[in-house]
C-alpha cells in the first residue's frame, strides 16, 4: 500500500494561534487542506497522522483530550469521504525526557510503516519542519516540506 504521512500542527490544521492544540475550540483547518487530502485519496494513498504532541508530557493537556480532539477531527474528515487510517503521536517533550519516537526521530514512522504494511517507495511525507525533514530522511522516505498555516495544495504536485 501506499501511504500519505502528514504532520498535524501546521499542515493540517492553523496552530499560529494556539501551540498546544487539544481542545476542538482552537481547532481550525488549514484553507485547502480537506481538497490536499481528498486529492491524495483519490490518488489511491492512504493517510497517516504523525504528530509530536509534547503537551501532554508538560501537563498542558491529557492524552484522552488529544485522542477525543482526534475523534472529532476524523468524524468531520470522515463525513467529507476522508479517511485518516491511522495516527501515531509521541507525548514526550524533549525538555523533559528523552524518548525514541519523537520527531526528528523516525520511530513513528517506522511502527506505522510495519503495522500497514506500507510500501516506502511509493510513499511520501508532507511536514511543516526540519524535523519532519530529518524523521523522514532517516528511513529513506520522501518528503515535502510546506509553508506552516497555510493552503499546500501548490507544493503537492509532485505526489502523483
Amino acid at each position: 500500500m501506499k501511504a500519505i504521512f502528514l504532520d498535524r500542527d501546521g499542515v493540517i490544521n492553523d496552530n499560529s494561534e494556539h501551540y498546544y492544540i487539544y481542545k476542538f475550540e482552537q481547532w481550525t483547518f488549514n484553507p485547502g487542506i480537506e481538497k490536499v487530502l481528498k486529492h491524495f485519496c483519490d490518488l489511491g494513498y492512504e493517510l497517516f497522522i504523525v504528530s509530536n504532541q509534547g503537551g501532554i508530557s508538560r501537563g498542558i493537556c491529557t492524552k484522552e483530550e488529544v485522542e477525543t480532539l482526534h475523534s472529532k477531527i476524523f468524524e468531520i474528515l470522515g463525513s467529507k469521504g476522508i479517511k485518516i487510517r491511522d495516527i501515531a503521536i509521541c507525548p514526550h517533550h524533549n525538555l523533559l525526557e528523552n524518548c525514541l519516537c519523537r520527531k526528528p526521530k523516525s520511530l513513528m514512522l517506522e511502527k506505522l510503516i510495519a503495522k500497514h504494511n506500507i510500501d516506502i517507495e511509493k510513499s511520501w511525507f508532507v511536514g511543516d519542519s526540519k524535523t519532519d525533514f530529518e524523521a523522514a530522511n532517516a528511513i529513506n522516505l520522501k518528503s515535502i516540506i510546506v509553508p506552516a498555516n497555510t493552503n499546500i495544495f501548490e507544493y503537492i504536485g509532485q505526489i502523483k
